[in-house]
């Protein structure tokens, strides 16, 4: 049952970006496509965070052993993320015009992180002249957004100057996940204590002000901003409110941490933490098909949109965790988590358009539960699914060696 399950993974990741190539590519930026049409979205911006997720789409897909044009896809992609490059070196833009030219100049910290995982799943699927980027895109997080504390700062000008007085939790959660990505390509243990920094600091310390939940947003001395857009509850990126999505996609990184680093774990554990996080997001935003977008500390909804993102994040987290628990010799917790897996997996059909790709959200059932494509600029071709299918198969893959 375990090799059937490991292999429908892949599957499923393969399928999931087959419907991508090469469709989605471009010689400048990626097109991101709708999940009704299939077709690419007809807007002339190129946003850097989608072009950076294709690059990881495809080299996961290299690294799955696919055929033979996830490999080309891979290369392609990463050549569509070079017009992003200022042509000093100095960073990335954020949006660029499907002529090259930069239409936003803005130095975002969560688009560099996703440069870094970019290039490090570029590296990690032996793509000539990834290393080299990885380690130069490493060098200018480390320079130009991680403050004295290890974490990162915000957005910033061409100059580096900062936009705003703002910390984030996100950028963060993205840039310990791109960490994580570059330790695994390369086995560079300074890429894996920055992770740990991150998480430790974020998913650990500054929760204990929170009941161990996981706030989104802070002041620029990281001081819990409960006030920050309460007027804006739907923002697509910063919302009001405790995320259930995000505490399973850290619940994911805590949990390969604890694959990694257990040297360096806080005291009372990386996997404990990560299924604490878990666990809390179950019981405060599960609602039976998704992941309510964002809640109240005692569970009270704030939106119910669910997001498709929030789905494929708790499917490669309860696969990670199952790993774990299964290393940690926790049978019982290991066929709690394999279960969570399943029962997630049994909705992402719900978030299928008809051309096989998912969209963004589905409203409530009480708002007549609609399925809702973003808006361009869109950001998201399938990385969050692709991601959860390749955790998934790997962590299985790993259970099923350790019988």
């Amino acid at each position: 049952m375990n090799r059937r399950a490991i292999e429908s993974r892949r599957a499923a990741a393969l399928a999931t970006l087959r419907l991508q190539y090469p469709d989605t590519l471009s010689a400048v930026g990626v097109r991101p496509l709708h999940p009704r049409t299939g077709d690419p979205y007809p807007d002339d911006e190129r946003h850097l965070v989608a072009t950076c997720r294709s690059v990881s789409n495809f080299a996961i897909g290299a690294l799955l052993d696919g055929p033979d044009w996830c490999q080309d896809a891979a290369n392609r992609a990463l050549e569509c993320l070079h017009p992003f490059r200022a042509t000093d070196g100095s960073g990335y833009h954020r949006l660029v015009a499907s002529t090259g030219e930069p239409t936003d100049r803005t130095r975002s910290a969560y688009g560099h992180a996703f440069v870094l995982l970019a290039y490090a799943r570029a590296t990690d699927a032996g793509i000539d002249g990834a290393r080299d980027r990885l380690e130069h895109a490493a060098d200018l997080i480390d320079d130009e957004f991680r403050d004295a504390g290890g974490l990162i700062r915000s957005d910033c000008d061409p100059d580096w100057t900062e936009r705003e007085p703002y910390r984030g939790q996100n950028a963060n959660m993205h840039a310990c996940e791109a960490f994580l990505a570059a330790h695994e390509a390369t086995d560079d243990i300074r890429h894996l204590e920055r992770a740990g920094q991150i998480a430790e600091r974020i998913a650990v310390e500054l929760a204990t002000e929170t009941d161990g939940l996981l706030w989104e947003h802070y002041t620029d001395e990281w001081e819990h901003d409960f006030a920050y857009n309460r007027d804006r509850p739907h923002h697509q990126f910063r919302p009001p409110g405790y995320q259930p999505g995000h505490h399973v996609e850290w619940a994911k990184l805590l949990a390969l941490l604890d694959r990694y680093d257990d040297a360096n774990a806080p005291p009372d554990g990386w996997y404990e933490r990560a299924t604490e996080l878990f666990d809390a997001a179950v019981d405060l935003g599960w609602t039976g098909d998704g992941f309510a977008y964002t809640v109240d500390a005692d569970g009270a909804t704030i939106v119910s949109d669910r997001y498709g993102w929030a789905l494929a994040e708790g499917i490669g987290a309860a696969a990670a965790l199952a790993e774990r628990a299964s290393a940690h010799g926790d049978v019982e917790a290991r066929d709690r988590f394999l279960s969570w897996e399943s029962r997630f997996l049994e909705c992402a059909d719900e978030y299928r358009g008809p051309a096989g790709l998912w969209y963004e959200k589905r409203l409530a059932d009480a708002q007549g539960g609609d399925l809702l494509a973003p808006e361009p600029p869109v950001v998201e071709p399938d990385y969050h699914p692709v991601t959860a299918f390749f955790e998934s198969w790997r962590s299985r893959r790993a259970i099923a060696d350790s019988r």
